[in-house]
């Protein structure tokens, strides 16, 4: 089973700290995965301009085509003025409609203010649905004060982001499992 977390900002520290986490979650709980992480502040992504994804080439081919070749994606995103970031709204520009068909898709969001929480309910999620995803149900909210100095201090995040890691995993088990038994009803 292959994870790919998606840190979907190029500035800031907390998402990638809570990135860091789950991935290090996601591999403790199931030394199966193979879990990477994309942050995208250490790539080069050019603007989506309407080509095909593999038409790309570079830090841009590389990141549609992990995302593309991933059973599961964990989205990390923070709030940006009431919005999700631009270069997380352009990677889903870059990406086919269908590109998160028969994927699960989990959500860390970080936001600096309680008010933001809804962002992932209105925003995110509707291009998520849109893209064929299909998405772990509760995600993680994570406000300024659930850090200190570079670490997250809350304890009770920590277990919703492993709660997040051990759903995720469940579900793709879940969803490969009920594929197979489609095809396998096909005869082919």
């Amino acid at each position: 089973m292959k994870i790919v977390g998606l840190v979907g900002t190029i500035v800031g520290h907390k998402t990638r700290i809570a990135m860091d986490y789950m991935l290090t979650t996601l591999r403790e709980k199931d030394p199966n995965v193979d879990a990477s992480l994309i942050d995208l502040a250490e790539y080069n992504i050019r603007f989506s301009d309407g080509r095909n994804y593999l038409e790309y080439d570079g830090d841009t081919q590389f990141v549609a085509k992990s995302l593309m070749d991933a059973d599961a994606i964990i989205i990390g995103t923070p709030v940006f003025q009431a919005s999700i970031p631009a270069p997380l709204k352009n990677i889903f520009d870059l990406l086919p409609v269908n590109a998160f068909q028969d994927k699960i898709i989990g959500m860390i969001v970080t936001a600096g203010s309680p008010k933001h929480y809804l962002i992932a309910e209105q925003q995110l999620k509707p291009i998520l649905a849109y893209m064929k995803a299909q998405m772990v149900q509760s995600y993680v909210f994570i406000e300024e004060k659930d850090f200190y100095q570079k670490a997250m201090i809350n304890e009770d995040i920590l277990f919703r982001i492993s709660r997040l890691a051990e759903d995720t995993v469940v579900l793709t088990k879940t969803y490969a499992a009920i594929r197979e038994e489609q095809e396998k009803a096909y005869g082919f």
